[in-house]
């Protein structure tokens, strides 16, 4: 089976490099060209099932990339896939997240959380609960999951040759997909960040 994972197109929110966390804040024009731009890009793969966060950036994005793609296949839901809690930080900008905000990006699994929120251990449990189960199937299906930039990395997290490298360098970039094969219990990534836009479109808005 083969699993594609992307993140959202972008938002206003992450065009203001604010924490978008559980906001359900809509794409933007560019996160939509992105979208459409990816869905015409991957047209020729044929995916069998499509399953999103409920936020609606992502199941946005997901209507979009299936669509321009060439499939016409229902979009299911699982809050599995929710971006991290940020709790009573939600909809702050990196550099009023304090000390706290650094062990985030600099070291993530020292991050102790905001209040009301989620530590990277705990998106990392429930999201790559999400990926086992769906690996377990063994299906020889090609799916489609849409969700958030460290839900991303938390659900591939224990995949990597160095699992201690939770960012891979950056955030994932809007529209950008790390690629699962999986088969009967061999699993590996073949592609980590593929965009099927032009990369000059990308923008890193978290380190700018």
């Amino acid at each position: 089976m083969k699993i594609y994972i992307i993140r959202h197109g972008e938002t206003d929110m992450n065009k203001l490099g604010v924490m978008q966390g559980r906001r359900n804040t809509p794409l933007n024009e560019k996160g939509r060209e992105l979208a459409v731009l990816s869905g015409q890009g991957m047209k020729g793969i044929r995916f069998d099932h499509c399953v999103s966060s409920p936020l609606s950036r992502a199941h946005e994005t997901a209507e979009i990339i299936i669509r321009e793609s060439g499939n016409d296949i229902p979009i299911e839901t699982d809050e599995r896939l929710l971006e991290i809690d940020f709790g009573e930080m939600e909809g702050k900008k990196f550099p009023e997240m304090g000390k706290a905000g650094e062990l985030f990006y600099n070291d993530p699994f020292s991050f102790p959380g905001f209040k009301g929120g989620e530590t990277i251990g705990d998106v990392c449990r429930r999201t790559q609960a999400f990926l086992k189960e769906l690996i377990a199937k063994d299906d020889g299906k090609t799916w489609f999951v849409s969700t958030h930039g460290c839900a991303m990395r938390a659900m591939v997290n224990y995949l990597l040759e160095d699992p201690s490298d939770y960012w891979c360098g950056h955030a994932p970039y809007n529209c950008s997909a790390t690629v699962i094969e999986a088969e009967k219990g061999s699993v590996r990534i073949t592609d980590m960040d593929r965009v099927w836009y032009d990369r000059s479109l990308i923008v890193d808005h978290y380190r700018q």
